[in-house]
């Protein structure tokens, strides 16, 4: 891959990575679809005696196929059987694997309590919740965990979503509209999306500058909205809480957090500031779904004007159980202990790692591809990060550690990497 010329990929490159940029051009989404090339595929072709009008969606599909490929950025889907992290096989492999990959960061996944609230919702409320919410999708068990989640973030209320995607979407095109939104260039791609479709007056500032944010607050007309990860999924980062809430706190503007990543202590707020938390269902509980915690006229405010809240089927009655039961988990002496397990993994990774996502950056997409491959030939599924998700020139294995891991799954990790790179 060094010293090849790489050709442009139609669509999603640094335009899908939230960057500085003009109000007026963010949320563009532009994508440049660049000219066939000599040597991609010949198009599909309707047959003759169907073809009514004159169509390139061949052309273009192996256009797009070509160009991606050629970038060493096209991607497979694979089937994994059973819950992680370890899989006695998968499709492409016939090995066992153990997963470094998934953000189950409390092994809650499979622990039987979520299982079993799981299978006992599935007994009374059946597969789906059949509607949207405000039309007969809600159930009991919905608001049970919203009380649950409250009370658990020390809210007033909750409201829980079918993804965490569409949380984000929903909190930042209904308070974000007429607003200036002031984002974090390394936000999570759902950050980016809601920021979008908001309409908003969209700043970005560098990662974590708080100058450049406090400066952007500073000089709006109107309402601020300041959004941020806490932790950042890439590189397991965590944000300057405590800086940007003051500045908010200092401008009447509010913050809103996205803890999807959050496992271990963050920085603590300012008291006087207006913060919203996004978390998820999805991660540390392992279950699905996503959720906002805040003053109740807030949530209220969501449900008569977040769309991808209105206009949705309600979370699995299955999903949300097993969330509230994995709640109670993390909030006994069992979850304490998994939690120390977590941090004692990470730091056998990388000591003093404010989270169990770690970065281990290899610059081009063919060396973060080799290097997945030759951990996989040991047995650990490690993913290759390659632009969109990363920018370019930032491929990397993200490692993702589990209280599901035991000792010397984490040790044959290590020694692994120490075989292939220096830890950054």
């Amino acid at each position: 891959m060094h010293g090849r010329a790489r050709p442009p990929v139609p669509g999603c490159l640094e335009s899908d990575r939230h960057r500085p940029l003009a109000s007026d051009e963010h949320g563009k989404g532009a994508g440049r679809i660049r000219s066939r090339s000599e040597n991609s595929s010949p198009p599909l072709k309707a047959p003759a005696s169907r073809r009514l009008v004159t169509s390139d969606w061949g052309e273009w599909t192996e256009e797009q196929v070509s160009a991606i490929r050629q970038a060493d950025r096209w991607r497979i889907l694979e089937g994994l059987d059973g819950p992680g992290p370890r899989f006695g096989s998968d499709r492409s492999h016939g090995a066992g694997l153990v997963s470094f990959a998934s953000n189950d960061y409390l092994g809650l996944a499979a622990h039987p309590a979520v299982v079993g609230a799981a299978r006992e919702a599935l007994d009374r409320f059946g597969a789906g919740a059949t509607s949207s919410r405000l039309i007969a999708g809600d159930r009991t068990v919905h608001h049970a965990l919203e009380d649950r989640l409250a009370a658990w973030r020390g809210t007033e209320a909750a409201l829980v979503f079918p993804t965490g995607y569409q949380t984000n979407v929903a909190v930042l095109t209904t308070f974000g509209s007429g607003a200036r939104i002031v984002s974090d260039e390394l936000n999570h791609a759902s950050i980016i999306d809601g920021a979008r479709l908001s309409r908003a007056d969209v700043q970005v500032y560098r990662h974590g500058d708080l100058e450049q944010a406090g400066r952007l607050v500073a000089e709006a007309p109107g309402r601020v909205l300041v959004v941020t990860d806490s932790v950042f999924s890439m590189d397991g980062d965590v944000a300057p809480l405590g800086g940007l809430s003051e500045i908010c706190a200092r401008h009447g503007a509010l913050l809103v957090v996205d803890d999807a990543h959050a496992v271990f202590p963050l920085p603590d707020v300012d008291p006087e500031a207006l913060v919203m938390r996004v978390g998820t269902l999805s991660k540390a509980l392992g279950s699905q779904g996503g959720f906002v915690a805040g003053p109740r006229r807030w949530m209220e405010l969501l449900v008569n004007l977040g769309r991808s809240f209105i206009f949705t089927t309600g979370l699995a009655p299955a999903s949300t159980a097993a969330a509230m039961a994995a709640v109670e988990v993390i909030d006994s002496a069992e979850g304490a202990g998994r939690l120390d397990r977590l941090r004692r993994h990470t730091d056998a990774i990388r000591p003093g790692h404010p989270s169990p996502i770690v970065a281990v950056v290899l610059g081009e997409e063919g060396a973060a591809l080799a290097a997945a491959a030759a951990l996989r030939r040991q047995g650990l599924r490690v993913p290759a990060i390659r632009p969109p998700t990363v920018s370019p020139g930032a491929s990397r294995l993200r490692v993702s550690l589990s209280a599901a891991h035991d000792e010397s799954d984490v040790a044959r990790l290590g020694r692994a990497l120490a075989g292939l790179v220096s830890v950054q």
